[in-house]
């Protein structure tokens, strides 16, 4: 399965937060999944942080410099047809870091680690 972290679900991850469901840590740590992280949720937690409404154990840069490797997690970027599909998702949700991740994962057929069932109703398939 290739799998789309939500910002909370990689944070939880990164963190060993007892926040991410047993389903959820399974996928994520099963060795046959790939695991992703949209650079959308980079720039969420980079925002949140700068904001003070995210705590980090380490600066956002160094933080993520040093947990997507340990936890074999990609960043995938962000690309024109993304954007482009964003455009045409209807608009069951505001947050444009979701819409943006919900459109990546419709244009790459992934699987999105997420407490919030919004991304089902864009039609994505969603793992908690």
């Amino acid at each position: 399965m290739r799998l789309l972290l939500d910002t909370h679900a990689a944070l939880w991850w990164m963190n060993a937060d007892k926040r991410l469901s047993a389903p959820a840590r399974k996928a994520i740590a099963s060795p046959e999944n790939e695991r992703t992280l949209s650079i959308a949720a980079a720039w969420e937690m980079a925002v949140k942080s700068s904001l003070g409404r995210l705590k980090l154990p380490l600066p956002f840069g160094s933080f993520l410099t040093e947990h997507l490797p340990q936890s074999r997690i990609a960043v995938i970027a962000i690309t024109i047809r993304d954007l482009a599909r964003v455009e045409m998702l209807p608009f069951h949700h505001r947050d444009p870091f979701d819409r943006l991740m919900a459109a990546q994962a419709l244009e790459r057929s992934l699987t999105v680690v997420s407490a919030d069932p919004i991304f089902e109703q864009y039609g994505v398939d969603r793992v908690w």
